[in-house]
């Protein structure tokens, strides 16, 4: 969480993940968000690319977390919701991608997994880790939710792993929001007590044996939740970053960053 008193992890270590304070870095963003609401999909499918770094962190496997919070998320349940076609993917390797330089209607590829309670859910959660500051927009305003469905959609073997875990997680949260705060929703409760359920599962190692489930569903949630935002131009300005900007022409490193390095340029 991008808070100043929130905490993430980074690996297996809490750290605190407050913005940047290098005063090159810009302290606001353009919004990126379409006047209609909803991202396009192609978009959401472009934005996919950014988050394969974050799939590479572990994926809770053979858990009942679902169970826990009174949903069957068995992974062979999971697939069964996904065409057949798309089911001799996840068994065969990634066969044929959509063509991502076409517009698709919802469903047309495959079928979207979150109805509007996980919906909700998922927009809130994503808030809580990356909310809006001075240095960028909250992740459900960049697409961020919606590249999540995308992925936990796709007939994919890992995205068809993360699956049963993003949705047992959003569960997670709406039924400890019930039972902290009267029944509430997630989506429903204030920051701070978003921020106080968040807390508890953050750092998996630090966490109650009964919330250790939780946790690692966190992890992973949060995983995909800062690989979509930082794959979008609002992400790279949040953290100074100014690639992917054609150049007439190039003549090296500069100066500057070669004699922080203490090496020459040779090459002419």
């Amino acid at each position: 969480m991008r808070g100043r008193d929130a905490h993430a992890t980074k690996g297996d270590a809490p750290v605190s993940t407050d913005r940047p304070t290098d005063p090159t870095v810009p302290l606001t963003v353009d919004g990126t968000r379409p006047a209609g609401g909803r991202i396009s999909r192609r978009q959401a499918m472009q934005w996919v690319l950014g988050a394969v770094a974050a799939s590479s962190l572990p994926t809770p496997t053979g858990t009942t977390f679902g169970q826990e919070v009174g949903r069957t998320n068995a992974p062979q349940e999971q697939a069964a919701k996904v065409p057949h076609r798309a089911r001799g993917h996840v068994e065969g390797g990634y066969g044929t991608d959509p063509v991502l330089n076409k517009e698709y209607k919802p469903g047309e590829v495959w079928p979207l997994t979150f109805d509007d309670k996980q919906r909700r859910a998922a927009r809130a959660l994503a808030d809580t880790i990356m909310p809006k500051d001075a240095y960028g927009p909250a992740a459900s305003e960049v697409g961020v939710v919606e590249m999540i469905d995308e992925w936990v959609s796709a007939p994919y073997q890992q995205q068809s792993a993360d699956r049963p875990v993003v949705l047992a997680g959003l569960a997670w949260v709406d039924a400890e929001a019930a039972k902290r705060f009267g029944g509430k929703a997630f989506a429903d409760l204030t920051d701070a007590q978003r921020r106080s359920i968040c807390d508890d599962v953050c750092h998996a190692p630090a966490a109650k044996p009964e919330l250790k489930e939780a946790a690692r569903a966190f992890a992973r949630f949060r995983a995909l939740t800062a690989g979509a935002y930082y794959g979008t131009p609002a992400g790279w300005k949040a953290i100074g970053y100014v690639g992917n900007v054609a150049l007439p022409q190039f003549d090296g490193p500069p100066a500057e960053v070669l004699a922080k390095l203490g090496v020459t340029q040779t090459v002419k």
